[in-house]
Parts: structure tokens; C-alpha cells; sequence
């Protein structure tokens, strides 16, 4: 889709920490396109995104946001965690046609350029969430979604792919350890086959297992790597998932 250059929204769901956002990022970078990220919240509104009014050495001057930025660069504007935004990101439903944006505050129609694209990530899929895992998660207008042309599942990586992760973070913290890797793997596999069976609570996301190799490049021991990176789970999951490492290593 970035290859293409069409205007094509989409809209990325997956659990926390299984690499939406640094995949938008790393197609990018692959492909040589520019690429514009608005991180939300609940008090993102027009202002954040389209742009406002602001303060400039005693001038009051209009300061395009980032969504009009990436309009006229052509680039890609992907919105981060756009499932924990409020009714207030309805002002992007006009961005999301491809259509020309009129800025009301300055009367300037804004033309988005050939390349200019929409990505958006999320936990959930606009509906909140069910478990109560992503407690912040709202419920997105379905006229908003239906704007989106295609909707993609991302699970977990592979574990092949998640070993390559692991390898170049492995390098860049100067970690020399393959075995360990490869253990992480193991142990992290057995902990989402189980939480998928709804033996566990939690699990350990992409993003987890690249900080215990961070942390494991600072203190240089395994156990002590994994019972940090573990401490903010519950004292009964983080017991089970030393406790299933321990059979492992």
C-alpha cells in the first residue's frame, strides 16, 4: 500500500506491544517515505491536528498541525493509538475521503499531495474493550471507522520474525547471547499459547522481551533481567512466568 502511493486508510488493531507502530515506521523508512506520527489521547482535539493559533515572539501566528503537514509533504500520517481519542477527531473525517481540508481559522483550502496516505493504530477494534485489558480504549462512531478502506489483524510476531527482532536489538545493546534469545522465545510462546487457552492473565508482548534484553545488557544475568521486566505484572502471574522460565533455562 505505502509502494503504491494511493490514498488507502487503514486501520491496525493488535494487542500492546506486538510492533504496529514500528512497522508503519520501518515500511517507511524501507520505502523512503516521509512520515508524520500524531499520538493521541483523550485530550487530543482539532487544535492538535489540524492546527491553531499560537503565541509566536509576541505574534499571534497559525501553526499547521500535523495532519495538514502531511497533507501537503505527501507523506504518511499515521495516528497512534487512535482508539483512545474522544468524539473530538470527528474534524478528521473529511481527511480520511482524500478530500481537499478547508482551514476554518484562516479560510486556506489545503490540497493533500500525490503519497499522502492514513494509518491508524489501535488496541481495539473502535468498540472498547471487553476483558478490560485496555481499560482507556473508547468507542469510535462507526461513520468515522467506515472511512477506513481496510482493517488489519496484527498478532504477535512469528517466532522467526521475533528472533530477528530480538537479534538486531541483541546488537544494538552489544548483547552477544543467541541462546538466551532463543530462550526468551520459548518461554514467551509457551506464556501466549496459554493466555490464549485463558490459563493466564497476561502476556508477554514484543516489546517486553525487548526490554529484558535491554536490561539483561545492564546487570549481565538472566534471572534478575526477567524478575524486573516481570515486576509489574501481579505477584501470582509474575510467579508463574519465572516459574515457567526456570523449566526453560
Amino acid at each position: 500500500v505505502v509502494k503504491s502511493k494511493m490514498f488507502y486508510p487503514i486501520y491496525i488493531s493488535g494487542p500492546s506491544g506486538n510492533g504496529k507502530t514500528m512497522m508503519v515506521e520501518q515500511v517507511c523508512a524501507d520505502t523512503g517515505r516521509e512520515y508524520v506520527r500524531a499520538q493521541i489521547s483523550p485530550e487530543t482535539d482539532e487544535d492538535d491536528l489540524i492546527g491553531g493559533f499560537r503565541l509566536i515572539n509576541g505574534e499571534t501566528v497559525f501553526q499547521k498541525g500535523p495532519v495538514i503537514k502531511a497533507m501537503e509533504k505527501g507523506a504518511i500520517l499515521l495516528i497512534d493509538e487512535i482508539d483512545r481519542a474522544t468524539n473530538k477527531i470527528m474534524c478528521l473525517q473529511g481527511v480520511l475521503e482524500g478530500n481537499p481540508v478547508l482551514l476554518k481559522k484562516t479560510g486556506e483550502v489545503i490540497t493533500p499531495a500525490a503519497g499522502f496516505n492514513v494509518i491508524a493504530t489501535a488496541n481495539t477494534k473502535g468498540r472498547g474493550s471487553d476483558d478490560g485489558r485496555y481499560s482507556a480504549a473508547s468507542i469510535i462512531d462507526d461513520a468515522f471507522l467506515e472511512r477506513f478502506v481496510a482493517t488489519i489483524d496484527q498478532p504477535y510476531p512469528a517466532p522467526r520474525v521475533e528472533m530477528n527482532i530480538l537479534k538486531k536489538h541483541a546488537e544494538k545493546f552489544e548483547v552477544n547471547d543467541d541462546t538466551f534469545l532463543e530462550k526468551l522465545i520459548a518461554w514467551s510462546t509457551v506464556i501466549r499459547k496459554t493466555f490464549a487457552d485463558e490459563a493466564i492473565d497476561d502476556v508477554i508482548s514484543t516489546r517486553r522481551l525487548c526490554h529484558i534484553v535491554k536490561t539483561f545488557s545492564i546487570f549481565n544475568d538472566r534471572t534478575k533481567a526477567i524478575e524486573l521486566c516481570t515486576n509489574r505484572f501481579d505477584s501470582e502471574t509474575k510467579t508463574a512466568f519465572i516459574d515457567l522460565y526456570t523449566k526453560i533455562d
